[in-house]
């Protein structure tokens, strides 16, 4: 039977991808590896284990002989296992490279020894650094500024060396933001509705006016099936959309969704050591492929809103049962496996 394997598949990206996999891909074996850190959830892809329809093997991208077992007999896989809160960077950036870099060396070097016929790797638009005016495409000059980018553009030097030197068929995903149900609640989306949930204020780095593109996870994965199929072997793929928002106008849309006036549920707190100002690509490479996003922020807010609400008590003790402010959840929430 022809198998897939999906690195980090038990997280917010990595399950979405899952799920838009075995739907497109019915006949294969699908493995989901996952160390299942703090932010992966076996909820996340619960309907397709219990139903035998995916393998979860828990362990680390980092062990080479485990990985090597997984990968062995894959037709494809997609590494989507990664440390990607950018706020977590700052005070912990060694376990970043350890698992960002360190990680995707691994996995391609046991893809390579197990001969996978094409391996797609999720990275991420942070690699281009800010981008003030215009969109970045894939040739622009790559300018990470914070450990996490820094860490995921080192993972793409690996992969540039491995195109090199041992003519491996690796295709390179960008992705603007993601949104989505099942995101940790550490990125503003899900940290905003819980906090409001929560009754608590929503913390608002800086003077919120740092702009961000935002995609819906159910277009990335099908961006990824693509890249899968007919993506260019040494390709890079920008993967974005044209929903651009400024923080505090995402802030101020949960507020809406809630009933609240901005001016009630607002903290403002000091910014982050750096924060990139605006984000930005250009996908048209992928759009000439046939992609396009199906979903825009505007319409999808709501339901992914009460996703959490609903699931409050999955996340309660990491919002309600904490001050509430940006820093608790962005860097003192890193340990502990998510289990029902």
């Amino acid at each position: 039977m022809p198998k897939i394997v999906i690195t980090g598949g038990a997280g917010f990206i990595g399950s979405h991808i899952a799920y838009h996999v075995r739907n497109q891909f019915p006949a294969h074996q699908l493995v989901i590896f996952d160390k299942m850190t703090y932010a992966a959830d076996v909820r996340n892809i619960q309907d397709l284990t219990a139903a035998g329809d995916a393998e979860l093997v828990i362990g680390d991208v980092c062990d080479f002989d485990l990985a090597c077992n997984v990968v062995a007999g894959a037709d494809y896989v997609v590494h989507a296992a990664a440390e990607s809160h950018v706020d977590n960077s700052f005070g912990n950036s060694l376990l970043f490279t350890r698992t960002n870099v360190y990680g995707t060396h691994t996995i391609l070097e046991a893809c390579r020894r197990m001969g996978v016929k094409r391996i797609v790797h999720v990275s991420t638009d942070e690699v281009y650094g800010e981008v003030r005016t215009g969109a970045a495409d894939e040739t622009t000059f790559l300018n990470p500024t914070n450990p996490y980018s820094a860490s995921k553009a080192g993972a793409e030097m690996v992969i540039s060396g491995y195109l090199h030197s041992y003519r491996m068929p690796i295709v390179t995903a960008r992705g603007n933001n993601i949104y989505g149900i099942r995101q940790y609640p550490e990125k503003i989306i899900p940290r905003f509705a819980m906090l409001l949930d929560c009754g608590k204020k929503l913390t608002v780095y800086g003077s919120g006016k740092n702009r961000r593109h935002y995609l819906a996870a159910e277009d990335f994965a099908a961006a990824i099936v693509l890249l899968m199929r007919r993506g260019e072997i040494g390709g890079i793929y920008n993967i974005g959309s044209e929903d651009e928002f400024e923080n505090i106008e995402i802030a101020g849309m949960i507020a809406d969704i809630f009933g609240h006036a901005l001016e009630d549920v607002i903290d403002f707190v000091p910014d982050r050591p750096f924060n990139d100002w605006r984000y930005a690509i250009d996908s048209s490479r992928i759009r000439a492929l046939g992609w396009a996003p199906q979903h825009r922020l505007v319409d999808d807010l709501a339901g992914v809103v009460q996703w959490y609400r609903d699931n409050r008590a999955r996340f309660q003790r990491l919002v309600c049962d904490i001050a509430g402010q940006a820093t608790d959840i962005g860097t003192g929430l890193q340990t502990g496996t998510q289990t029902p």
